[in-house]
């Protein structure tokens, strides 16, 4: 099934008995914006991006002022602030390196990119049991570094750096990520490909692993059962290139739990199935339904390095699936503990299974009801689902933007993250009046003008053709044979 061209955004669906109430927060083309459950925009920070946003207790909201531009640009940030409700600047980050591009004078940027996690919220969503928020605590940034490692290749690098920094800006931890090579998993088809092409983004340098997510684990009982591995101040990641899971010893800097980037590798990987370009990686916080597990929004699309095959010439990009998941799985035992898929959210696989497809962008939080908050993210869709996959909520991005110049240019309202926190984080306000939204009925919705198309029609009969019959497979839609949508398949399939 095709996407219409013509639908309605904002807003469409909100079950307020079943949803998990509270404001919205994403990066919009406008900036910052903050809405309710029926979709009324709360606040926009205009301007103000978002890489991600995130708001803290209190209506303050974090983002950056400013993107890095440039043949030596790849979504570097200029800074990562804090602002608070009324757009007063309370906090700022910019030193991470002095950065001398062609044509213009030197400025210290922080390159942030994809993430960044301020100290006592494990992951940056709500959880009722976490610690509160340190006032003027450290942060964790995910930054951009240019690098030269013969071993990894002999083009220039865009490397993934992750450091600690107090309120005062001082750098008092980091980790690069080119440092520990050999602790990833590549096999030797898959180095001999990444030597060759590491993702190469013009002069900006080969973004050989881009990482997207990086938090720290917080309190599991993974840890207080004995696990070293999953000490709360340990930071867990995901590559969106190469296929990889992991989690990194803060102590250490040791990688010290991995799964990818092959997902034949063993049988419970293989069972898992392959992850391919993922996004937002995390441990479902104590407290929460699921806690312990990872929580993944497993993309789809193309990613990794290996062997070549008809999808891949010459083996970057190796790894294809038409298709999204959210996947929530043991990191013990990497048992799945439940998922959404095309198949859960009522698509047919071979016909329409890529209506629940996001190749880039995208996440997934588990809110305390024990829904789950999905952003759907390169057709800017954001849905809450229920552990039964009923969606009680769904909100469509209505603002777009330009991408490109002429006729290579389009139009998109991609939609990096978003999180859903409680209605008492934002005092400024009262807790807005919930109004619910049931569905629309898609076969009987019109816009104006168009005909109704039921009753007052010519109705012509054909002797001893029966009118309910499925004209294109020959299936009778209500029929209760167990076989008739084994038929009906088959006559896709032929």
């Amino acid at each position: 099934m095709g996407h219409p061209s013509i639908y309605p955004t904002g807003t469409t669906i909100y079950q307020k008995e079943k949803a998990n109430s509270g404001y919205t927060v994403f990066p919009s083309a406008k900036g910052a914006l903050l809405i309710d459950m029926n979709g009324n925009e709360v606040n926009l920070w205009a301007g103000l991006s978002g890489f991600p946003n995130k708001i803290l207790p209190g209506g303050h909201v974090l983002g950056s002022t400013g993107i890095r531009t440039g043949e030596r640009a790849y979504q570097d940030q200029l800074d990562l602030v804090q602002v608070d409700w009324d757009g007063n600047v309370v906090w700022q980050f910019n030193r991470s390196e002095l950065v001398a591009d062609e044509g213009k004078e030197p400025t210290y940027q922080a390159r942030q990119h994809h993430d960044y996690q301020r100290e006592g919220s494990a992951v940056g969503y709500y959880s009722p049991f976490e610690q509160p928020l340190v006032d003027k605590g450290n942060t964790l940034l995910l930054i951009h570094e240019n690098v030269k490692n013969p071993q990894i290749s002999d083009k220039l690098l865009l490397d993934d750096k992750i450091i600690e920094v107090t309120w005062d800006g001082e750098i008092v931890w980091q980790w690069r990520a080119s440092d520990h090579f050999d602790a990833f998993g590549f096999d030797e088809t898959a180095k001999n490909v990444l030597f060759r092409d590491p993702s190469v983004k013009k002069q900006a340098g080969g973004d050989w692993l881009h990482i997207n997510s990086m938090s720290t684990l917080g309190p599991n009982k993974w840890y207080d059962e004995g696990d070293e591995r999953f000490h709360p101040d340990n930071i867990i990641f995901d590559s969106r290139q190469a296929n990889i899971l992991a989690i990194i010893s803060k102590q250490t800097g040791d990688i010290v739990w991995r799964v990818g980037p092959d997902f034949n590798e063993n049988e419970a990987t293989r069972k898992l199935g392959w992850m391919i370009g993922v996004h937002h990686l995390h441990m479902i916080p104590k407290g929460l339904p699921g806690e312990g597990d990872l929580l993944i929004f497993d993309n789809g699309g193309a990613a990794g390095y290996g062997a070549t095959n008809p999808a891949s010439t010459y083996g970057i990009n190796h790894a294809l699936r038409d298709y999204s998941r959210v996947i929530q799985f043991n990191p013990i035992t990497l048992e799945m503990t439940w998922q959404y898929t095309p198949a859960e959210a009522g698509y047919q696989m071979m016909a329409d299974g890529s209506r629940f497809y996001s190749p880039y962008v995208s996440a997934a939080q588990r809110l305390p009801n024990g829904n789950t908050l999905i952003t759907e993210g390169s057709d800017g869709r954001l849905i809450e689902v229920t552990p039964d996959h009923e969606i009680v909520w769904e909100y469509i991005n209505p603002y777009f933007s330009k991408v490109g110049k002429g006729e290579q240019g389009f139009t998109l309202n991609m939609v990096y993250r978003a999180y859903r926190v409680p209605y008492d984080w934002i005092p400024q306000l009262e807790k807005p009046e919930e109004v619910a939204i049931e569905p629309i009925d898609v076969s009987t919705f019109r816009v104006p003008g168009a005909a109704v198309g039921h009753g007052g029609q010519k109705v012509t009969y054909i002797e001893g053709v029966t009118p309910k019959t499925n004209m294109v497979t020959g299936w009778d839609s209500e029929s209760e044979d167990e076989n008739a949508a084994d038929f009906c398949m088959v006559s896709f399939k032929d």
